[in-house]
């Protein structure tokens, strides 16, 4: 097993090779896709036994993570032809100042330089990661988890034989084997080896590292998000927004964990939607939502009494905490309280509540009669994302090619002295 030192300092060296033209990353992009396109059996059949291994500690919707299809490596692929088809950021003039005394000021994009990431489960974040940072100017340096180890290994060499058909040195995509707690303090203390680092899983892990973290740090992730039902919402189409984002894919950060429900509608609101989430469920053979109801729900429908910690848990489950709100105020206060500050919804006909709501709702994502589920980098046209920042510097919500620079100002004159 290589140490993680090593790593770095690959990474870092081969750095200055990727100061290549647009058309060579692309080009890196392209054979990258293609790679992960042939190699797909040798990735399927590692992603197998990590699936195999992992059915003793894991549920099904995080063994849903973990899954690969060939259907979803396809997509991994589309997603990096999709970065590669994008803008480059890189070298871009942001602002442009002319002087009085005739300097010229441009503040211009640059990469960060050496971009790692810790994650967890979803081995699809190997691709994202690397496509991402290459196509930026970045190196990067992949810390994933234990569970995924044969699925990331096998995805970075169909990378990195990529990277070498392009002409580009593999080293620019860094890999720790070392799944330990050991290595990811080493990712987290790497001072001169790592400009950036990004935790990408649960909650413990990001509290460790912007806790711990010597190096920059962004915080991502972490998603309890809500949906506020007011009472003018249209409730066919509020049951269709609340299943899709509690049900489509419970196990990742965009999912609902909270419903507030308006108090003049509730009574007659959440019979129909504990039918729809639990008693049509049920009878189409699909898992039913367990509700867990605050007191004044809990008068009105069965379920299970919601404990302390409900509405600040990230349940990754087919589980939904429901309270009853007074207006919309209540509902911003509540999402004030409990919001991790990723995404919330509010549903509404009334365009005074909308606005509102959107000015005073502090989160990356802030929607309107729409589901949560599409906070995600490929739905708001970055291609994939980097993670999801759920704070406020240097980057919010989804992390795509821009959030990957930094800027310098590039100053051009003839001879002026102060």
């Amino acid at each position: 097993m290589k140490k993680t030192k090593d790593v770095l300092i690959e990474t870092k060296s081969a750095l200055p090779r990727l100061s290549a033209s647009r058309e060579r990353k692309n080009l890196a992009l392209e054979r990258i896709a293609d790679r992960l396109l042939a190699e797909q059996e040798t990735i399927l059949a590692a992603n197998r036994a990590d699936v195999d291994a992992a059915r003793e500690r894991y549920g099904e919707v995080m063994i849903d993570r973990l899954t690969l299809t060939s259907g979803r490596i396809a997509a991994m692929a589309q997603g990096v032809r999709e970065v590669a088809a994008l803008p480059d950021p890189e070298g871009r003039v942001l602002r442009r100042v002319e002087r009085p005394n005739g300097l010229v000021i441009e503040k211009t994009s640059v990469p960060l330089g050496v971009v790692a990431i810790i994650y967890e489960s979803r081995p699809n974040v190997t691709s994202d990661a690397a496509v991402l940072a290459l196509k930026s100017g970045n190196a990067v340096v992949l810390r994933g988890g234990r569970e995924a180890f044969r699925s990331n290994a096998a995805i970075v060499a169909a990378i990195r034989h990529g990277l070498e058909d392009a002409g580009l040195p593999a080293e620019l995509v860094g890999f720790v084997e070392d799944t330990s707690h050991e290595s990811a303090e080493e990712l987290m203390q790497a001072v001169g080896y790592i400009d950036l680092l990004i935790p990408r899983g649960g909650a413990g892990l990001i509290r460790r590292c912007t806790e711990n973290a010597r190096v920059p740090c962004i915080q991502t992730g972490t998603g309890i998000c809500h949906i506020f039902v007011d009472e003018t919402a249209d409730q066919d189409q509020a049951l269709d927004i609340i299943e899709n984002a509690k049900t489509s894919r419970p196990s990742v950060c965009n999912a609902e964990e909270v419903l507030l429900v308006h108090r003049s509608i509730a009574e007659e609101f959440l019979p129909r939607l504990r039918e729809r989430l639990c008693g049509e469920r049920a009878a189409r053979g699909q898992v039913p939502v367990e509700l867990r109801l605050d007191g004044a729900a809990a008068k009105i429908i069965p379920g299970t009494p919601a404990g302390e910690a409900d509405f600040d848990t990230e349940f990754l489950d087919y589980i939904l905490a429901v309270a009853v709100v007074d207006d919309v105020d209540a509902a911003i206060g509540h999402i004030a309280r409990h919001s991790t500050g990723h995404s919330e919804a509010i549903l509404t006909r009334s365009e005074e509540n909308a606005r509102r709501f959107t000015a005073l709702v502090d989160s990356a994502a802030v929607y309107v009669n729409v589901s949560t589920r599409f906070t995600d980098g490929g739905e708001f046209g970055l291609g994939c994302e980097m993670g999801i920042s759920t704070q406020k510097l240097h980057a919010r919500g989804p992390m795509g090619l821009e959030e990957l620079n930094s800027y310098k100002y590039i100053v051009r004159g003839n001879g002026q002295i102060r």
